[in-house]
């Protein structure tokens, strides 16, 4: 079982620029997929970015051209860089992690995720 801390969650204004990160335990990032979900009151979670154990990325259309979900390998820590935030970006995060050791698709559902991290708040400013 992998551990996951995410950390970094603040307020922003419209516009502006934060970097969420999640650190694992318990696993190797060559040996997993790292994704980043949010999820609003009321609603299920859903796919952001994620990134896989060879470091291929994947993202939603939402986040297409503002995010990016870099990572340090040394530190066992995945980054979801956010930019141009807006206000439908302004939610709880959470990070979540897989083993993964082949060559597919990267999951893009809550699901096939098992392992977990608490939720960070990104919160938004005037």
């Amino acid at each position: 079982q992998v551990q996951l801390a995410a950390s970094g969650g603040g307020s922003v204004q419209a516009g502006g620029s934060l970097q969420l990160s999640c650190s694992a335990s318990g696993g190797s990032l060559s040996s997993l997929a790292m994704a980043w979900f949010r999820q609003a009151p009321g609603n299920g979670r859903e796919f952001v970015a994620a990134i896989s154990w060879n470091g291929g990325t994947a993202d939603s259309e939402s986040a297409k051209g503002r995010f990016t979900i870099p990572r340090e390998i040394a530190k066992n820590t995945v980054s979801l860089q956010m930019n141009r935030l807006e206000s439908e970006d302004t939610t709880v995060y959470h990070c979540a992690a897989r083993y993964d050791r082949e060559i597919m698709p990267i999951i893009r559902t809550a699901s096939g995720y098992p392992d977990w991290g608490q939720g960070t708040q990104v919160t938004g400013s005037s």
